[in-house]
This record gives C-alpha cells, sequence and structure tokens, in this order.
C-alpha cells in the first residue's frame, strides 16, 4: 500500500493563499494529524504553498462578472424573490427570531403553527427546497434543467426509529426514483439516500460502536461485515465507544440484513433508471457505519463505471487519510471510487459533544485547515479521474476553491463532457456560481431537498445554524443579484 499511497499528487494541488483567520491555532497535542499521515507515508506529496496554486489567469475562467449572461435564463420574478430571500436569510436577528419560534411551544398552538408553516412555506421553503412530493420536486427539477443545470433529489428525511419508518422511507425514495424516469435524460443527476432513513438509528450506532472497537481491537471479530474499504485512518475518533460493547442480538442482525436489501433494492431501481445513488454523511458518532453501508456498496455496483458516490467531509481532520486509504483499496478491487466531497453540516454539535466527553474536535481547528484539506482532496480526485480509476461531485459553495478546481481540471484534461467531474450547490444557494460553472462548460448540479413543510424544517433549521456563516457571507450572490435587476430595470426604461 505504501508504494501506491507514495505516488504524487499533482504537482499544481489546489489550495488557498494563506490568510489571517480569526480562529484557534492548532494545539500540539494533534500530534496524528492528516497532515502528519501523509508526510511520513505518502514523502512524494508536495507540501502546499501559495506558487503552487494556478495563476490568476488560470483560475479565473469562471465568469461571474457577466450578470446578463450569468442570469440569461432566470425570469425576473424568480430573481425578485431570490434577493428578498437571501437578504433576509442574512441578517443575524431574523434567522435568530426565525430558529427560536420554529422550536418553541409555540409551534403547538394551531393558528401559531398555521401561520407560521403558512409563512415559510411562501418563503424559506420555496426558495431552499424543491417542493412537498417526489412530482413537484420532479417538476420542480424540469423547470431547473431549462437554466442548463441538474438537479440532486433528496427525500428530506430525518432519523428512523424503527423498521416500520424505515419501510415507508423506502417507499418514498422508490417513488422519487420512478418519478425522475419522467424527465429527459441526464435530467436528474443523482438520487440522494440517507442511510438513517432505511436503517434505524440505534442500530447504526451499535454498528458504529462494533466498528470502532475493531479498529481497537483487530482480533475483534465481526461476523456480519461484508468487504468494504477502511473506516477509519490513524486519526479517527474513537472516544464515542469507550468500553467494548456487545455484539449483535438476533433481532438486531435481522434489522441489519433488512437495512442491506432495503439498500440493494433502492441501488437496482436506480440501476434502472439509470440514475447514479448518492449517500450523505452525518455525524461522526453514525457515520462509521454509514460508510460500512456506502463502501460495501460501492465494492458491489461500481465494478466497471462510478454508479454509487459516498461522501467526504473535508472539515474531519481524518477526511485526507480516510479518502487516500479507501480509494487505494478500491483500487486494489478494482473497482471506481465516487465521492461527493463536501465540508460538512455539523461543526457546532460535533465540537460540543468532543468538548463534553473532555475530547479535542474532529472537526479542523481553523477554517483554513478546512479550505486546505478540502483542496488537495479535489486535487486528488481529479488526478483519480485522469487516470479512470474514480469520480467526483465537488459539493462547495466557496467560489475561490471552484475556480481551483475548474482550472486543475482544463490543466489535466478533465473538462467540458466528463461524466466523472460535476460541481453541486445547495438548491436557492450560490446561484450566480452554479451558472459560472454552466457557462465553463462542466456539468452542475443543485441539491434539492424535497418533502411537507412539516418535514423539511429540520432541514431549513439545521441550514440556519450550522451555515449561517454561509448564509451571511452569500454577499456575492447578493450582489449580482440585485446587479442583474438594476440592469433589467434600466433596460426597461430605456
Amino acid at each position: 500500500m505504501a508504494s501506491r499511497l507514495a505516488r504524487r499528487l499533482p504537482s499544481n494541488p489546489l489550495r488557498f493563499p494563506r490568510r489571517s483567520l480569526n480562529s484557534t491555532p492548532s494545539s500540539s497535542a494533534d500530534a496524528v494529524s492528516p497532515l502528519n499521515f501523509v508526510e511520513k507515508h505518502m514523502p512524494a506529496i508536495e507540501k502546499l504553498t501559495p506558487a503552487d496554486a494556478p495563476t490568476a489567469t488560470a483560475a479565473t475562467t469562471i465568469d461571474l462578472d457577466n450578470t446578463k449572461r450569468l442570469f440569461a435564463r432566470v425570469p425576473t420574478a424568480k430573481l425578485l424573490r431570490s434577493s428578498a430571500v437571501l437578504h433576509a436569510a442574512a441578517v443575524e436577528p431574523v434567522v435568530n427570531a426565525g430558529t427560536w419560534v420554529m422550536q418553541s411551544r409555540l409551534m403547538d398552538v394551531g393558528p401559531v403553527r398555521g401561520a407560521v408553516l403558512g409563512a415559510v412555506r411562501c418563503t424559506f421553503f420555496e426558495h431552499f427546497c424543491a417542493g412537498e412530493g417526489a412530482e413537484e420536486a420532479v417538476g420542480t427539477v424540469g423547470k431547473l434543467n431549462r437554466t442548463g443545470l441538474r438537479g440532486m433529489l433528496d427525500y428530506a428525511l430525518e432519523d428512523a426509529e424503527d423498521n416500520q419508518a424505515c419501510d415507508r422511507n423506502m417507499a418514498e425514495f422508490l417513488r422519487t426514483v420512478e418519478s425522475a424516469r419522467s424527465l429527459p435524460p441526464s435530467s436528474v443527476s443523482f438520487i440522494i439516500a440517507k442511510i438513517t432513513a432505511i436503517c434505524p438509528i440505534d442500530l447504526l450506532k451499535r454498528m458504529s460502536d462494533l466498528l470502532r472497537w475493531q479498529r481497537k481491537d483487530p482480533s475483534f471479530r465481526l461476523p456480519w461485515k461484508c468487504n468494504s474499504f477502511p473506516m477509519f485512518s490513524v486519526s479517527s475518533p474513537l472516544y464515542h465507544t469507550p468500553c467494548r460493547p456487545e455484539h449483535l442480538n438476533p433481532q438486531e442482525e435481522r434489522d441489519l440484513l433488512l437495512a442491506h436489501q432495503r439498500l440493494q433494492t433502492l441501488c437496482q431501481k436506480c440501476r434502472e433508471a439509470n440514475i447514479p445513488l448518492c449517500i450523505d454523511a452525518e455525524y461522526t458518532a453514525v457515520q462509521p457505519a454509514i460508510d460500512y453501508f456506502t463502501n460495501s456498496t460501492i465494492v458491489e455496483h461500481n465494478k466497471h463505471e462510478p454508479f454509487v458516490y459516498g461522501t467526504m467531509q473535508a472539515y474531519l481532520k481524518d477526511a485526507r487519510e480516510r479518502l487516500f486509504l479507501a480509494t487505494e483499496e478500491a483500487e486494489k478491487m478494482g473497482v471506481v471510487m465516487g465521492v461527493k466531497l463536501v465540508r460538512g453540516a455539523y461543526m457546532s454539535s460535533e465540537r460540543k459533544l468532543a468538548h463534553s466527553l473532555g475530547q479535542e474536535s474532529p472537526i479542523h481547528n481553523t477554517i483554513q485547515e478546512t479550505h486546505d484539506c478540502y483542496n488537495e482532496c479535489a486535487s486528488f480526485m481529479l488526478e483519480k479521474i485522469a487516470s479512470r480509476s474514480g469520480a467526483v461531485v465537488f459539493a462547495t459553495h466557496n467560489v475561490e476553491s471552484g475556480k481551483l478546481a475548474a482550472a486543475k481540471a482544463r490543466d489535466l484534461g478533465v473538462g467540458n463532457g466528463n461524466r466523472k467531474l460535476e460541481f453541486a450547490q445547495l438548491y436557492g444557494m450560490a446561484d450566480s456560481f452554479s451558472f459560472g460553472l454552466r457557462n465553463a462548460g462542466f456539468q452542475v448540479s443543485k441539491y434539492m431537498p424535497f418533502g411537507s413543510v412539516d418535514m423539511v424544517i429540520p432541514y431549513l433549521l439545521r441550514r440556519a445554524e450550522e451555515n449561517r456563516g454561509m448564509l451571511s457571507a452569500s454577499t456575492l450572490d447578493r450582489q449580482l443579484t440585485r446587479k442583474e435587476l438594476w440592469r433589467r430595470l434600466k433596460a426597461a426604461i430605456l
């Protein structure tokens, strides 16, 4: 393994220039960091320096200045609503008040609940969500596709408690796939699946404990474990499992089999519809089990082409190591590794949990370290695409990161029309960036959650809580929509 891991990453790896950040410096206790792992086991990888970044000319091929071209296919009414919602979402008191109301006992009062849900439905829900049901969501994808973008359909479920809930969720996933078949080919880039929706959450926690204990004690046997990739690295957090867990009981083993069967059925239906499947990541307490399900499914379905994609969260300190190790194992098995690369969405809760247990946070100590990790993983996956052994979705709202990835892809000849490279942003966010990438010739998708307003509220709350920095930093989108609206107004007057 070491010989393969020592192969060079791109000579021009993606990264951000260093800048001052209001963040806590790395502690000396972080002795076994992902960077140390890379330096020890992959000595041929060059350290990052600003001089290695692509030239300004190469990195600015994504034009975000020409708003007439960017928003050419967007109706004025939609631009007006987008501008209003994004401005509201950037106002901290508005986000705080809305979050408080939706989490308060006021939502138990019928008239108040009705009024709040009505207000949410015609503002934030319509802007950030694709609809209340699969048919409505598919219709939204059709409208989106007319702007040159594709849709990643996500039935926005939260954790399932038992098999009955899993079966109901499974039926909705299958209905989503069937509805998507009515659209033109390639309109839907992915069906998004959540393992937490088709496997009881308590079982995922139990499986994660068992997998973590096996990492601590390799002699600890798990008879239910199938072929997979490494789920841990030397710096992966194991503090969730302080003592040896009991093996799965017969009922839990039956539940595990049912969860496997649900996932396989979903894969089969996606195959029939010719729509790839992407499995979302969650929080570290259950992520090992999710990685196990994801990787074992990739082993089975990605023998020749990427069909099942997992999700790697770059804000985790062990993300870089785990990506290298999993990809290395996939190559040994002759499997094409499919990865959706994100920064992450559980930063606050992960840090709180680690602190409550007296442990170091699994999240990078600074935003710069997250940027570096994301861009090095991006560079690594682009090299894999160039060598025909990987596929990636760059899910990012960071314009600089996207420009660097696009420039690197062009340098490697991994550009327009390559089905193994996709960019993605959340529906209702970073639209100017999405259109800029589209105009540069890349495949671009929008991550489109859907479901009843009641069901999607946890998703909207999580976006408000975990991404309020991103929402308030949507300055570029707000500026560009204002600029285009002003241009259209002047054109109408003159």
